[in-house]
C-alpha cells in the first residue's frame, strides 16, 4: 500500500547518502522533496506541514546526532516523527473488567464492516476468547443473513436478530443471548450510514447509551484518501471511537488514511486488514508500520508469522537435512508450502529489510505463480524420482513437463534453481552462515550495510540492503520474547 511513498522516501535519502554534513539548506531540500511525497501520498495537509515542521526541528535542533550520516540523521527523524504521527505505543484491544466486553463497529457503507466482524472474531478466538455476532444491521438488504452465514462458517453463535426489530432494542437483548451461550465477546456490527445523516448518527449514540460498548472501533476504507479524516473527525465527535480498524491495507492504496486519521481524531489505528482472508487482521504496531514505510522492513512481524505458521519439528527435520546434503524435491515442496502459509512472498519480502531493490528486479514477475508452477512440476514427479532428483533424465523432464502443462525449459529451470538453493542451504549450514557470493536469478552480489552505528544502538552487521536500514535491537528481541510468554500465559488463563 506505501510502496509509492517507500520509493520517494528512499530517492530522497539516497541523495543525502554523498553529503560529509547536514546543514539547513540540505535539509530543506530534503524535506521538499518529503512534502511532495506525503501530498502524492494523498496525506492531510495539516498533517503534511506538522510533520515536515517536526522533522526539521528535530534534524537541526541540539539533539541532532551529529555522529550519523546526513541521511542517517534524516532517517532517523523521518522514522520517529512517522511513528508518533501512527499512534507511537501499540493500544490493544481492551479486554479488561468482567466480560462480556461489548465491541461496536461503525462506519460508511461499504468500509467492510461485516467482513471485519468475521476477521475480528478470528483474531478473539485465536487468543482463547469465544465472540457472538450480533447483527443490527436492518437496512441493507441481506446484510443480517451475510453475517448469521459468516458465523456459521466459522461455527460461532449468532444472535437472530430481524429487520423488523429496532438496532437499540438488538443490542441490548443480545447481551443476555451472549451470556446465555456462554460468550465473552459481543461483535455488534450497525448498518453503514453517512456521518451527515442526523438521524442514523443519533441512532448509533443510543445504542451506545443503552448498551456501553467497551470498544467503538470506527471502520474505514484505507482507499479512500484524505476524505476518511473528515469522516473520522464527525464519528469521533459524535460517538468518541475508542479507536480505528482500517481495512483493505493490502490494497493499491497511496496511505493517505493511515496517516492522516490518528492526527486528526487522536485515536490509535489498532487493527489492520491485510488481505481477503478471514485470517488476515492484524494487530497495529506503529514503530514497525514506520519501519516498513522507509523500507526498513518489519522483522518482528516476520519472525511472529513464521512462529505461529511453521511447525517447529519440520524446520528441525529440513535443517537436519540440509546439512547431510538430504535435502530433496519433497522437501522442496514442503517447505514451498511452508511459505505459503506465511503469505504471498511479495508481501514477505515487505517485511525483509532492504529487499526493495530485489522486489523492483521482480518487477512484471509474479513470484507466487511462479512458486505455484514449481509445485505442479513436483506434483507431476513419481515418488522415486522426488526422493532421488538425480534420476530425471531427459526423457523424464518431457513427461513431467507434459504432466504439469510446461515446457522442458520450464523444468530444467526448476532442476536448476533446486540445486542452487540446495547448494546455498549446505554452505549456510555448514559455513557458520556464510551467504554463496550471489543469489540465483538475481546476479551480483547483494550490497551490504555500512558498519557506521545507526540511530537507536542498533548494530546493521551484514544484513542485505539496498537503502537505510534498521536491524533488531537487543531489546527488541527481549521485548518480542517477554510479549510472547505473556500471550501464552493469557491463552493459558483462558483455557482454563
Amino acid at each position: 500500500m506505501f510502496e509509492s511513498l517507500t520509493d520517494r522516501l528512499s530517492g530522497v535519502f539516497r541523495k543525502l547518502g554523498g553529503r560529509a554534513t547536514l546543514d539547513a539548506a540540505s535539509v530543506d531540500a530534503a524535506l521538499d522533496e518529503v512534502r511532495l511525497a506525503l501530498l502524492d501520498a494523498d496525506v492531510n495537509l495539516r498533517v503534511v506541514r506538522s510533520f515536515v515542521e517536526k522533522v526539521r526541528e528535530s534534524c537541526l535542533g541540539r539533539d541532532a546526532e551529529k555522529r550519523f550520516t546526513p541521511a542517517q540523521q534524516v532517517v532517523r527523524a523521518v522514522h520517529a516523527e512517522l511513528t508518533a504521527l501512527l499512534g507511537g505505543e501499540d493500544k490493544a484491544l481492551d479486554l479488561s473488567g468482567p466480560p462480556p466486553h461489548i465491541f461496536m463497529l461503525v462506519g460508511l457503507q461499504g468500509s467492510g464492516k461485516t467482513t471485519s466482524a468475521g476477521k475480528l472474531a478470528w483474531h478473539l478466538r485465536d487468543q482463547g476468547r469465544k465472540p457472538y455476532f450480533v447483527p443490527a444491521d436492518v437496512y441493507r438488504p441481506a446484510a443480517i443473513e451475510q453475517l448469521a452465514t459468516l458465523a456459521a462458517s466459522l461455527d460461532m453463535p449468532c444472535y437472530p436478530s430481524t429487520p423488523l426489530m429496532a438496532p437499540a432494542d438488538i443490542a441490548v437483548e443480545s447481551l443476555i443471548a451472549a451470556k446465555e451461550a456462554g460468550c465473552d465477546v459481543i461483535l455488534l456490527d450497525t448498518a453503514g450510514r453517512l456521518h451527515i445523516d442526523e438521524a442514523l448518527m443519533r441512532e448509533l449514540v443510543e445504542i451506545k447509551e443503552r448498551v456501553r460498548p467497551q470498544e467503538i472501533l470506527f471502520v474505514a476504507d484505507a482507499m479512500t484518501g484524505q476524505d476518511a479524516v473528515g469522516v473520522a473527525e464527525a464519528f469521533n465527535d459524535a460517538l468518541d471511537i475508542s479507536g480505528v480498524l482500517l481495512t483493505k491495507m493490502d490494497g493499491d492504496a497511496r496511505g493517505g488514511a493511515a496517516l492522516s486519521i490518528r492526527f486528526a481524531t487522536g485515536k490509535s489505528i489498532k487493527l489492520v486488514g491485510v488481505g481477503e482472508k478471514i485470517s488476515e487482521l492484524e494487530p497495529f504496531y506503529p514503530e514497525r508500520m514506520a519501519g516498513r514505510i522507509l523500507g526498513m522492513g518489519d522483522m518482528l512481524t516476520l519472525i511472529e508469522k513464521a512462529q505461529t505458521a511453521i511447525d517447529r519439528e519440520d524446520a528441525e527435520d529440513l535443517e537436519r537435512k540440509f546439512r547431510k546434503a538430504e535435502f530433496n524435491f519433497e522437501d522442496f515442496r514442503t517447505h514451498m508450502r511452508g511459505m505459503k502459509k506465511l503469505g504471498s512472498l511479495e508481501n514477505l519480502l515487505k517485511l525483509v529489510p532492504g529487499m526493495g531493490e530485489i522486489r523492483r528486479r521482480l518487477d512484471g514477475v509474479a513470484p507466487d505463480r511462479e512458486m505455484a508452477k514449481f509445485e505442479a512440476m513436483i506434483n507431476s514427479m513419481t515418488k522415486k524420482e522426488r526422493l532421488k532428483p538425480s534420476l530425471i533424465d531427459q526423457s523424464r523432464k518431457r513427461r513431467i513437463a507434459a504432466g504439469s502443462g510446461v515446457d522442458v525449459a520450464d523444468v530444467n529451470r526448476l532442476i536448476k534453481q533446486f540445486g542452487q538453493m540446495r547448494l546455498m542451504m549446505q554452505r549456510m549450514a555448514g559455513g557458520g552462515g556464510k551467504m554463496p557470493k550471489g543469489v540465483p536469478g538475481l546476479g551480483g552480489r547483494l550490497p551490504r550495510l555500512p558498519t557506521a552505528p545507526l540511530p537507536g544502538g542498533l548494530e546493521a552487521g551484514n544484513l542485505p540492503v539496498t537503502g537505510p536500514v534498521f536491524a533488531v535491537s537487543v531489546e527488541e528481541q527481549k521485548k518480542m520474547r517477554r510479549k510472547r510468554k505473556e500471550e501464552r500465559q493469557r491463552k493459558k488463563k483462558n483455557r482454563r
